[in-house]
C-alpha cells in the first residue's frame, strides 16, 4: 500500500519445542511481514515455564499480537522444571504468565482481527482429550492403552500431565468442552470464527499416523462436528507434527506444527515456518 501502513497478517504456527536443539534458533529468526501482524500460537510452546515464558516474551514484542493455547508439553509438570504446579493450577499459572506479556489466552474474550483477510473472531481453545479415539477393534480406555502397552509407545502424558483436581484428564476435558460450547454459541455469527486448538478437532487428520493408537491421545469425539455448528472458516491445531491443510465438510483444517529437527528436516518447511492464514478466502 502506498501513502498508508498496509493492513497486518494472520499468522500461525505451533509445536516450536523452543528448548530442542536447531528449534531453538529457528524460533530466534521468526520475525512478521509488517508490524500489524498477529501471531498464533497453538501449543508445546516448551516444557519448563521458564523457557515457555522467554520464548513468548520474545515473540509478543515482535508481534502487533500473540495469541496462545496450550498444547500437552505445557501442561507437564517436569521433573527438571522448578515450577512444581500440577493440573489446573499450573494451566492458570501459564495464563496470568501470558496476560502479563500482553499474550491473548482461552480465558480471555475471543479477540476480532481486523488485518488481512478479516475481520474475524480468533478463538483459542483448551480441550484436552478423552480417549474417545480409540484403536480400531478396541471397545474402552482399558483396551486402547493395553494396545499402547503392547508396542510400547504411549504418549509421556501419562505420567507427566496431571488433572489436578479432576480425578482424570477425561474429566478435565469434558469439563473444559462444556464451557467452550458456552463460549461459542455466544459469537457473533455475522463474523468468520476461526478455531485454534493444540489437537485436531476431528479424528481424520489422525489417520495418517504411523502409530494408529496415539490417536486417543489426539482430541475428543465431543467436538467433532463444531466445524459445522458453528460459522467456522477454518481450524488451527499441531500436536501431528504433520503439517498440512485438509478440508472436513468444507471447512479448511491447518496442521501448523514445526516439530522436532528430525522431523522438520525430512519436508524443509514448504509451507513456511510461519503459516500465512486468510479467513475470509478459507469461509465457505
Amino acid at each position: 500500500m502506498t501513502g498508508a501502513q498496509a493492513p497486518g497478517r494472520l499468522l500461525a504456527v505451533s509445536d516450536l519445542h523452543a528448548a530442542v536443539g536447531e528449534n531453538k534458533q529457528l524460533v530466534e529468526d521468526l520475525r512478521p511481514d509488517g508490524p500489524q501482524d498477529w501471531l498464533v500460537v497453538a501449543g508445546d510452546v516448551a516444557e519448563i515455564a521458564s523457557d515457555i515464558e522467554k520464548t513468548l516474551a520474545l515473540l509478543a514484542d515482535r508481534f502487533a499480537q500473540v495469541v496462545w493455547t496450550p498444547g500437552n508439553h505445557e501442561l507437564w509438570t517436569h521433573p527438571s522444571d522448578p515450577l512444581t504446579l500440577r493440573g489446573e493450577e499450573r494451566y492458570r499459572y501459564l495464563v496470568e504468565m501470558c496476560r502479563g506479556l500482553g499474550v491473548l489466552t482461552p480465558e480471555d474474550p475471543y479477540p476480532v482481527f481486523r488485518g488481512e483477510g478479516g475481520p474475524c473472531t480468533i478463538a483459542p481453545l483448551f480441550l484436552l482429550y478423552d480417549y474417545s479415539w480409540l484403536p480400531d477393534g478396541a471397545r474402552s480406555k482399558a483396551d486402547g492403552l493395553a494396545v499402547a502397552e503392547a508396542t510400547g509407545i504411549a504418549f509421556t502424558d501419562e505420567y507427566l500431565l496431571h488433572p489436578d483436581p479432576y480425578a482424570s484428564r477425561e474429566e478435565w476435558c469434558a469439563a473444559r468442552v462444556a464451557d467452550t460450547e458456552r463460549r461459542l454459541a455466544a459469537v457473533d455469527p455475522s463474523l468468520p470464527l476461526v478455531l485454534v486448538n493444540h489437537y485436531p478437532l476431528v479424528r481424520e487428520p489422525t489417520r495418517v499416523l504411523h502409530h494408529p493408537h496415539l490417536a486417543m491421545w489426539c482430541g475428543t469425539r465431543r467436538t467433532e462436528d463444531w466445524h459445522r455448528r458453528f460459522p467456522v472458516s477454518c481450524v488451527l491445531y499441531g500436536h501431528l507434527h504433520i503439517p498440512r491443510r485438509t478440508v472436513h465438510d468444507g471447512v479448511p483444517f491447518h496442521e501448523v506444527s514445526v516439530g522436532y529437527p528430525r522431523e522438520w528436516r525430512r519436508h524443509g518447511h514448504p509451507r513456511g515456518i510461519l503459516r500465512r492464514i486468510d479467513p475470509r478466502k478459507d469461509a465457505r
